[in-house]
């Protein structure tokens, strides 16, 4: 019987099958209605394990309805059990798709040191040991974020996004905002590549592919990190 993963972002929702720590369709979902949205996937259908990771104002009783279609229900938060050692000092106030992808990270690089890049609202980046230990990270602000920011708090900044193209010295304002907002976000990446030369560089999220692009670094970019670590955990909770 197949798992289901449930993985609630701050701007979407994703939903995907797995069996093992295969990840076997994904469906993305943008809106506030997750419930019926995840009733709608369901359609009737049992599994053996519904894992839930949510970074939204959500707790645990609002997917009780969910363990009526499976064997087992998991919403990962910091007393669930987890394949990995998390060091983490606060474990409560960590994030699960932080945790999620660090599981996901073990499985993908065992016995190796790891930095995940999660590009999205705004930019973790973890710390993986060889042991096998989620070590904690720094979190940073996301390229729209800081787009957002700029057109926010003055008063003439237009409002810009992402660009194709960038140079090192802008030659009008436009050209300054897109500059300065992505090459800090570049130096950014590239001192922590610098200060942790041989780890493994894994950039996930919805900006993954943008960075990749742009840095010379050996990388690897896997998009669906989260939902992966959710698999590995479901299976984990199978099995156990």
């Amino acid at each position: 019987m197949e798992n289901l993963l449930i993985d609630i972002g701050n701007t979407s929702v994703k939903i995907a099958l797995s069996k093992g720590t295969e990840v076997l369709e994904v469906n993305k979902y943008r809106g506030n209605d997750i419930l019926k949205f995840v009733e709608n996937f369901i359609n009737g259908r049992s599994f053996d394990v519904i894992v839930v990771s949510s970074v939204r104002d959500t707790k645990k009783e609002d997917f009780n309805q969910l363990s009526s279609s499976c064997k087992k229900f998991v919403y990962l938060d910091d007393q669930t059990k987890i394949p990995i050692i998390n060091k983490y000092s606060t474990p409560s106030t960590l994030g699960s798709d932080r945790i999620a992808a660090a599981v996901a990270a073990v499985d993908l690089f065992p016995s190796q040191n790891c930095i995940i890049f999660d590009f999205g609202t705004a930019i973790t980046i973890d710390f993986i040991s060889d042991k096998g230990e989620f070590r904690g990270g720094n979190i940073s602000v996301g390229l729209r974020t800081r787009f957002k920011s700029l057109n926010h708090f003055t008063q003439k900044l237009p409002l810009l996004d992402n660009p194709q193209n960038i140079s090192d010295i802008g030659g009008s304002t436009t050209e300054a905002i897109e500059n300065g907002v992505v090459l800090g976000a570049i130096f950014e990446v590239e001192g922590y590549i610098k200060k942790y030369p041989g780890y493994n560089y894994i950039f996930t999220g919805g900006d993954a592919i943008y960075f990749a692009e742009k840095l010379k670094s050996s990388i690897f970019v896997v998009y669906n990190l989260v939902l992966m670590g959710l698999a590995r955990i479901a299976d984990y909770h199978a099995e156990n």
